[in-house]
């Protein structure tokens, strides 16, 4: 993990509650945006239906921002060509080092540039070009409100879709996290395995559509101690063995506000692959295209 400078503000310790007292210092939405994919190299600049990715998560950034209220947003970026496609956007750009491990630790790098370090700070990552802007406005909302560490959000899985995840599972064990959350919707675990295991199934879904499993969309939003806290901090132990950074909060005894959504109708787990561009582009042919223009 590189090492990086301390904010303004001393990072509580693991656990400490936070009281929801409204901050005055603005937002910051960050789209992390690498040129060196090693399955796509390029991928900020790769188009899908004539407009390139970055192009269209910048558009959702700059939503957000305007329904937040209160809310920047910036480019984080290490490569020249990147960033001038982004001013060429009317985006603003933030450049960080290379070697920067995580969407997160260039998140709190770009954040550390600003003039005023924001209260909160969005990990939008460049390639996700279908969240829509509310929910990323609903999770700075989240943060301003219940004074947790992180929020990210979540979706309930009617049966048809537990199915096709437990299906799709068979052939990519690692692809869609799901989650266990408390009643008052604090994350209790996240894993690549399908929980909770469902004993009874038969009764349960005989009492109705929607199942008890909750899938994990990858979009987090952080309280800026917290993430400067995570940016210092090593892997933990589960999230070393489930592949999932959050898990680092979790082990820590940090808190992580989860936001129930609507599952997207053009949900993808983002674009690694020139297949999952064709995937994209088949989703906007079938769905229509969600840019916000």
């Amino acid at each position: 993990m590189n090492s990086v400078p301390d904010p303004q503000d001393r990072a509580p310790e693991p656990g400490a509650s936070h009281d929801p007292v409204p901050d005055p210092r603005p937002d910051l939405i960050v789209v992390p945006a690498r040129y060196g994919s090693t399955r796509l190299p390029g991928k900020p600049l790769a188009r899908i239906a004539g407009r390139t990715l970055l192009e269209r998560v910048v558009a959702i950034a700059r939503a957000a921002a305007d329904l937040a209220g209160n809310c920047g947003f910036v480019v984080a970026t290490d490569d020249a060509r990147i960033a001038a496609h982004a001013q060429a956007l009317g985006a603003p750009v933030a450049m960080t080092l290379a070697d920067l491990d995580s969407g997160s630790a260039r998140a709190y790098a770009a954040a550390l540039q600003c003039p005023v370090p924001p209260a909160h700070v969005i990990n939008l990552q460049g390639d996700a070009p279908f969240i829509p802007p509310a929910i990323v406005a609903g999770l700075l909302a989240e943060l301003r409100a219940s004074g947790a560490d992180v929020a990210t959000p979540v979706y309930p899985l009617d049966w048809a879709r537990l199915d096709r995840l437990r299906e799709h599972k068979r052939t990519a064990p690692f692809s869609g996290t799901t989650c266990v959350r408390d009643a008052a919707g604090r994350a209790l675990w996240f894993s690549k395995t399908i929980l909770p295991a469902l004993r009874g199934e038969g009764a349960l879904r005989a009492a109705g559509p929607m199942s008890p499993v909750w899938q994990h969309l990858g979009l987090y939003g952080y309280r800026l101690e917290a993430l400067a806290w995570f940016a210092q901090a090593l892997p933990g132990h589960y999230e070393t063995l489930e592949g999932l950074e959050q898990l680092r909060f979790l082990e820590a005894g940090r808190s992580i506000a989860t936001l129930a959504v609507t599952m997207p109708g053009h949900a993808l787990s983002g674009i690694d692959t020139r297949e999952d561009l064709a995937a994209a582009e088949a989703a906007i042919a079938r769905l229509g295209d969600p840019f916000v223009a």
